[in-house]
């Protein structure tokens, strides 16, 4: 067995059972990609068994603190089970969901979503790509399903060192699915959609801004980056009078109207728009419109808390447009996906905009991924998306 040495003091993260280890952590040894390889502390303490990446800055991803636990299938498969397990006892209102959230299940860079009878996985680290066969078959073993997809296209992987790859692993079937969650259905393309096809992390937040839409009867909604309508679709079953709904993916925007369709509602009630978020925002600022609810749901803007400086300008800017077209006594729904801004910063940015538009607010919930896309005390990293809600004064 391979094994990497730390230098003094860079166990400390493992002690607290963290699994990344840096490039610059590491005083000696390495391994093939994804091989499996001793962790040791400068005194030659057992740390941990990881995954080595010889192109990545994480030079390498624990995959057990236990010494005496051996990397095989049979660690898959109990792995997997235990992940899959785990969803049974979280409140998922929809036949989709997250079965395997890399890091926080103890899989890194394992990431698996499960669409009906179609599960779909992204392959991101050097350590899931070497033991891909096993864990495709467990993944089946253990859902019981037969088709599993692959979308391993994330720019992370050329981080690993590793080319794209997407397809059908196991088993074959249409890529076009309809998923159902809460009270609608959403139309969603497994081989060409965003990630693995949609963000079922935003399941929950939808079905807050449907019940908020029908308490205070919004009637005119703004969904901006609003890909193929998931939001617009749960404001128009909560009741909404219309929803303008802006992204700049016109594939996006046609499933969008597809989506409104499929749900049986008056096309009248909704307007995509084809165009820059930030630029419409403007456009609306000084023709006088105004909306009753708005949502800000803009991609990642900072990959890494290196870019969190040009992030928060962006996510300030988008939401001091977004505050000046609410209307008093309106709703901002406003999201990062951005790693690289905490939860604590993401909240001074939308301070700061309220702040340059005038206007104040309360905020009234502080939301976050479903709950199958855990976060867990040892990996913070998990905590991804954020967002807040806004009741302007």
């Amino acid at each position: 067995m391979k094994m990497i040495r730390l230098r003094a003091g860079k166990e400390r993260s493992l002690l607290r059972r963290h699994p990344w280890i840096f490039e610059s952590a590491i005083a000696k040894g390495g391994g093939d990609s994804g091989e499996t390889v001793r962790v040791e502390s400068a005194e030659g303490q057992f740390l941990g068994w990881a995954a080595f990446s010889p192109s990545s800055k994480i030079r390498a991803r624990v995959w057990s603190f236990d010494e005496a636990q051996r990397i095989d299938e049979g660690f898959f498969q109990a792995s997997i089970a235990k992940a899959v397990q785990a969803r049974t006892r979280f409140d998922i209102q929809s036949n989709g969901a997250r079965l395997i959230h890399g890091e926080s299940d103890g899989l890194p860079g394992l990431i698996v979503d499960r669409y009906g009878d179609t599960l779909v996985a992204q392959f991101t680290s050097a350590g899931v790509e070497r033991w891909k066969d096993a864990i495709a078959d467990a993944l089946l073993a253990e859902t019981g399903l037969a088709k599993l997809y692959e979308r391993s296209d994330a720019s992370s992987r050329t981080l690993e060192g590793l080319a794209e790859q997407t397809g059908w692993l196991r088993g074959q079937g249409p890529t076009d699915l309809v998923l159902q969650e809460h009270g609608w259905k959403l139309h969603l393309s497994i081989a060409n959609g965003h990630k693995t096809g949609f963000y079922l992390d935003q399941r929950d937040s939808r079905h807050k801004f449907a019940a908020y839409t029908q308490r205070l009867q919004f009637q005119r909604v703004l969904n901006c980056f609003c890909y193929t309508g998931g939001f617009s679709v749960a404001a128009l079953s909560g009741g909404a009078g219309h929803v303008t709904s802006i992204d700049s993916s016109a594939p996006a925007l046609e499933m969008g109207a597809a989506n409104v369709a499929l749900n049986g509602f008056d096309a009248a009630r909704a307007t995509w728009m084809d165009a820059d978020v930030n630029a419409s925002l403007r456009q609306f600022g000084n023709e006088g419109r105004t909306f009753d609810a708005i949502i800000l749901d803009p991609p990642k803007f900072a990959p890494t808390v290196a870019h969190a400086e040009r992030a928060a300008r962006a996510y300030k800017d988008i939401n001091r447009l977004a505050f000046k077209l609410l209307e008093p006594g309106g709703v901002l729904f406003t999201y990062s996906c951005s790693g690289g801004i905490s939860a604590d910063l993401f909240h001074k940015i939308v301070a700061g905009a309220g702040s340059d538009a005038g206007v104040d607010g309360f905020i009234t919930e502080r939301m976050g991924g479903a709950p199958d896309h855990p976060m867990t005390i040892a990996f913070p990293e998990g905590e991804y998306l954020k967002g807040l809600v806004i009741m302007r004064r």
